[in-house]
Order: structure tokens, then sequence, then C-alpha cells
């Protein structure tokens, strides 16, 4: 099986709870830290392009800094490349976890779209 790359944040409940979904599929997996090995503004455009899901989803919208720093009403005004910088600035500003596999990318984990996503059967 091949090594899937995923980027998490340890203390996350979510993406512990997605590592162990991960692990119990059989999966090989190479995890970097979000914030330690934060993604940079031109391997998250790479991702988002890969995912197919509007950029917004790569923000952690319930997180502390987000919401600190008013996101939800200043991102429309932002253009493309200055989100991503900004995500790529703060990895506690990226939704996790991200989960890489060649051209396919999830965001979050919701164990339904990893099914469908990571299965194995």
């Amino acid at each position: 099986m091949s090594q899937l790359i995923v980027y998490h944040y340890p203390k996350c409940g979510t993406c512990r709870n997605a590592l162990k979904w991960l692990k119990e599929q059989g999966h090989d997996l190479e995890l970097r830290h979000i914030v330690e090995q934060t993604p940079s503004v031109d391997e998250l455009g790479e991702l988002v392009a890969a995912s197919g899901l509007p950029l917004k989803k790569f923000f952690n919208t319930s997180g502390e800094v987000y919401k600190r720093e008013n996101l939800k009403e200043k991102l429309s005004n932002l253009s493309e490349r200055e989100q991503l910088e900004l995500l790529a600035g703060n990895g506690m500003l990226i939704k996790r976890p991200i989960v890489k596999l060649g051209g396919k990318v999830s965001v979050g984990f919701k164990e339904e779209d990893f099914r469908r996503i990571w299965g194995t059967e």
C-alpha cells in the first residue's frame, strides 16, 4: 500500500481519530506536523487544486486564530495568493488533517468521506 502524507496537529482530536482510522485500514502514513512543517504557498496551491475544493475549505473556521483575526469578514477581500500566504504563515489556520496521495487530497475528517476516498475495500 502507498504511503499517505498526512498534515496533522497532534493535540487535535479530529486528527487523532483520522490517523486511527487510516491505520486501521492498513495505510502507511508519513506524518507532517502542520504547525512545525506548515505547507508552503506553492504546496498549498497544489493541495487546493488537487482537492477540487474551494480555497475557503482549507481554513480552520472554528479555530481561535480565524476568529481572533475576524477572517470571516476579511477573506472575501483577499486575493487567492493572499489567502494562501495567510495559511502558509500560520499552520493553526489550516483545516486539518490534510491527507494526500498522488493527485488525491482530502481535508478534515468525516468517516464516510474517508471510506470513499481512502477505504481499502
